[in-house]
């Protein structure tokens, strides 16, 4: 009963709006997309749904600047937005894009560019993959979590996420 309950990636369901043309018709969904986050010290990646409204575990009480020299020991991080999607073939990320971040918890301060963050959500949520920027061991770091968090929507992605990621 005291289990915590695991999250992962949204769900992929059907459209509310298909079966009329009236409002909320054209409108983003945001169902299909989760926010993941990379400690690239540590090596890790973990969904953090906070990260949508900028208050995942590592942004929670952290004043962000938008220089980076204003943070000149701060901690790398990436928010990567992943969204899923179905084809063809089944589901399979459809749109994968990465935004830098640092953080100083000492000092509370933080780097990152808020505009860079939104429009990337949109553009993963527009089926972009943009991986390119990445360092070679955050690219390692997501490829890994992608692929063990679920085989099937790893192997059903387009060659351009898998070469985009690969070091």
């Amino acid at each position: 009963m005291n289990e915590k309950k695991k999250i992962g990636f949204n769900i992929i369901k059907s459209d509310p709006t298909d079966s009329h043309k009236g409002f909320g018709k054209g409108v983003m969904s945001l169902d299909n997309i989760s926010p993941v986050i990379i400690d690239v010290e540590a090596g890790d990646a973990v969904i953090d749904i906070g990260a949508m409204h900028a208050r995942s575990v590592v942004e929670k009480g952290i004043k962000f600047l938008t220089s980076k020299e204003d943070v000149p020991n701060g901690k790398p991080y990436w928010l990567v937005w992943v969204t899923i999607d179905r084809n063809v073939d089944g589901p399979y990320y459809a749109g994968v894009t990465a935004c830098e971040m640092t953080i100083d918890r000492e000092i509370r301060r933080g780097y990152k560019l808020l505009p860079e963050h939104v429009n990337r959500m949109d553009r993963s949520l527009k089926r972009q993959i943009i991986v390119g920027h990445m360092d070679p061991k955050s690219k390692r770091i997501l490829a890994d979590f992608l692929a063990s968090h679920n085989k099937e929507l790893w192997d059903n992605s387009l060659e351009e996420l898998k070469n985009g990621l690969s070091v």
